[in-house]
């Protein structure tokens, strides 16, 4: 399987506060982190349907974080707080995911691999 290559969309950090480059710095830094992390998954995977159920497991935290910033976007608003961070990194989290999936190979698996663990009485998709 092919490796993955992740980036920080440029539109995204143009708007963050001009004054602040430490949120700038933290993105690329995960973003770097995490595309290192799944290109080791997938070369250590014995198959590609192991390695589609590592990268799954990475969209699920994913999805997961998401969602936790997009909760935190209308709490920040009634204390009265910025939400431009919680809104750059449930957008970096919605951008990431979106890329995982562009990569037209894993995407396939990917998607085997979600509607295999839908399946709750144990068959499988592919033993059809």
């Amino acid at each position: 399987m092919d490796s993955i290559s992740l980036g920080v969309p440029e539109p995204l950090l143009e708007r963050l506060p001009a004054d602040d480059e430490v949120a700038e710095a933290d993105m690329k830094e995960a973003v770097a982190g995490w595309e290192q992390r799944l290109n080791q998954a997938l070369e250590a995977a014995d198959d590609d349907r192991e390695a589609a159920g590592q990268v799954l497991d990475v969209l699920d935290r994913f999805e997961q974080r998401y969602e936790t910033y997009d909760d935190l976007v209308p709490e920040l608003r009634a204390w009265g707080q910025s939400p431009i961070y919680a809104i750059a990194w449930r957008t970096l989290y919605a951008d990431v995911i979106a890329q995982i999936h562009d990569h037209d190979e894993l995407a396939e698996y990917i998607d085997r691999e979600r509607n295999a663990r839908l399946v709750e009485d144990g068959i499988r998709l592919r033993d059809l």
